[in-house]
């Protein structure tokens, strides 16, 4: 089977594995050539670690019985989505609406400030530009987006 068609495989068997719980949604799913399956899953409040403990055996005993890969030779981590990890959904946005976050577009600028909100197509911050630091609201189409990372902030 082709590695798309397994991620696709995986993906579906993860939203089904998770369609008891509408608050968890899957964000991404990987394959190393080793067979090392990393899922990742987040929750419109986050995901508590026994929870994702609990997917892990799921999954697991779900990839053994679907024998998608010979002699079951294979791996998994199940995980949130840490924040080196840019944001992929909707949900994600939503959820991350008042932190700060940098965007970086397609032509490789970046721009920083406060997630205020997030549509289908539209994402919007507030920036702050010029040395007093005056605020700016910036729509950016999510079509040229390359990807957005929430900042650390301290």
């Amino acid at each position: 089977m082709a590695n798309e068609q397994v991620i696709t495989t995986i993906r579906d068997m993860a939203a089904e594995m998770l369609s008891p719980y509408p608050e968890y949604f899957v964000v991404d799913v990987r394959i190393k050539p080793t067979n090392n399956i990393k899922l990742f899953v987040d929750g419109d409040n986050g995901v508590p670690v026994d929870k994702l403990v609990a997917f892990n055996r799921n999954l697991y005993s779900r990839l053994e019985e679907a024998t998608l890969f010979p002699d079951n030779d294979f791996s998994l981590e199940v995980s949130s989505p840490g924040l080196d990890e840019p944001l992929k959904l909707l949900r994600q946005y939503v959820k991350n609406i008042g932190r700060k976050v940098t965007v970086t577009l397609l032509d490789n600028s970046e721009k920083e400030g406060t997630l205020l909100s997030a549509t289908e197509a539209v994402v919007t911050i507030e920036e702050q530009v010029g040395k007093k630091k005056e605020k700016k609201t910036t729509e950016i189409n999510l079509n040229e987006i390359k990807h957005t990372k929430v900042c650390i902030v301290f």
